[in-house]
């Protein structure tokens, strides 16, 4: 999902990318049951998407800048340790910027000396064409990433960032009819941090109007009410914060009038308290007081690993519990120029859409009625949908044997936007989709 994400492989199961934090265990008071009052009753006249389910939705980063695009952070997030410069990035793909009105110049070149660009999502013409491709192949919309860690008073530059990425995508969204919402990611959090996002979710819904049914008739509702997702509870990975303190939030968020709906993003093994969970069933409790629970599922399986009855059994138990489920796929995986290991390029392959496609039937056959897809653009990890160059058409990345992995030379760049859009139809009812990916 993302950088400062916790990814457990079935390989690599040690490796971590948030902070290094002290594991505490706080258990939810008793005196605090599941919220069951109907809540804030809201106009819904002029919404489009009323609700998350039926829905195929994928993660959006908006996280890379540009040298030159006036964000003021330089080749952010397409860096390595050190600088962007050949051998030095932490991206594996390289996007498709054939389509992109505006692009940078970056430091690499290609194999004929010609050089590459980049876009930036900082410009509200490559978020419009983002969203474009979303309606054109059919995909319902994107939960909007925002990290704590980059939205905090104290990083001006990166809240200035984020606020205006997110506008971009609200613009978008309106013009281009696509769902979308508000994802908060917990990685790398103090208790302090965690306590902060009820503040910048209250200046979100003043600065862009966000429950305006005229300004933002695209924003997802579910239950009722406006839906926003607090993701990385839960994980045994040491955080410096608890699940108390995420109980402690989504109380502010909802209020006693239960004002919004909440999507919880949880370890993949969040029903066992297993593997990558910590041992404690106030997870459970908390669970039980949302509105609908995600699994976080990168890097916990590859095609030989992958075991849909999880799914099923995660989703009896949020039938008895009435808490909706929306499982997580994604199409691969790949941090080779992360981690400047080679070994690690392709970690989990994409097997030519394989892989997604055994996610997305296997999801639908076992009652799912929703997907998060993960993710848009995260070229860094390799899970990006979006339109990324192919293996034979990327720059090279230096001369010590690192390279960009680019998607299977058989396929066209924009073939994950397309299969995402097959499974989309699917979720929506329509007929002639079974278990064999379709073809094109």
């Amino acid at each position: 999902m993302k950088k400062f994400k916790i990814l457990f492989f079935i390989l690599f199961a040690t490796a971590s990318l948030a902070c290094s934090k002290k594991n505490v265990t706080s258990e939810i008071k008793p005196d605090k049951p599941p919220v069951t009052v109907p809540g804030k009753v809201y106009d819904m006249t002029g919404l489009l998407y009323k609700s998350y389910t039926g829905l195929v939705m994928a993660g959006y980063q908006g996280w890379f800048a540009a040298e030159g695009d006036g964000s003021q952070r330089g080749w952010y997030h397409y860096q390595g340790n050190g600088g962007f410069f050949p051998g030095n990035t932490n991206v594996d793909f390289w996007p498709d910027i054939t389509e992109y009105t505006k692009t940078y110049k970056s430091p690499f070149k290609f194999a004929n000396g010609s050089d590459a660009y980049l876009y930036s999502p900082y410009d509200e013409e490559s978020v419009d064409l983002h969203f474009k491709w979303m309606k054109d192949y059919g995909i319902d919309g994107v939960h909007m990433q925002r990290f704590v860690g980059e939205i905090k008073s104290s990083n001006a530059s990166g809240k200035r960032h984020f606020n205006k990425v997110l506008a971009n995508a609200l613009k978008a969204a309106k013009k281009y009819g696509r769902a979308i919402s508000v994802m908060y990611d917990l990685s790398g959090c103090s208790s302090a941090d965690v306590a902060y996002l009820e503040q910048d979710w209250n200046e979100l819904q003043a600065t862009f109007k966000l429950f305006d049914n005229k300004e933002n008739p695209t924003y997802l509702y579910h239950n009722g009410r406006p839906m926003v997702t607090i993701w990385g509870v839960g994980f045994n990975d040491n955080r410096n914060y608890t699940i108390e303190d995420v109980n402690k939030l989504i109380d502010k968020l909802k209020g006693a009038d239960n004002k919004v709906s909440v999507m919880l993003g949880v370890p993949y093994y969040w029903r066992t308290l297993g593997d990558d969970t910590e041992k404690s069933a106030s997870l459970h409790t908390l669970i039980k007081k949302c509105d609908i629970v995600m699994p976080w599922a990168v890097g916990r399986f590859d095609s030989k690993g992958y075991n849909e009855k999880i799914i099923y059994d995660d989703i009896q138990w949020c039938k008895t519990n009435k808490v909706d489920y929306v499982p997580l796929v994604f199409p691969g995986f790949t941090w080779g120029n992360m981690h400047k290991d080679p070994s690690i390029y392709y970690a989990i392959p994409r097997l030519k859409g394989d892989f997604l496609w055994q996610q997305i039937a296997g999801a639908k056959s076992v009652g799912a009625k929703s997907l998060y897809v993960a993710m848009f653009d995260e070229i860094d990890e390799g899970t990006a949908i979006f339109k990324t160059a192919r293996a034979a058409d990327v720059p090279v990345n230096g001369t010590a044997g690192l390279k960009f992995v680019g998607i299977e030379n058989e396929l066209t760049s924009d073939y994950y936007l397309w299969l995402t859009g097959q499974g989309t139809k699917w979720f929506h009812g329509e007929p002639g989709y079974t278990r064999v990916k379709p073809s094109r």
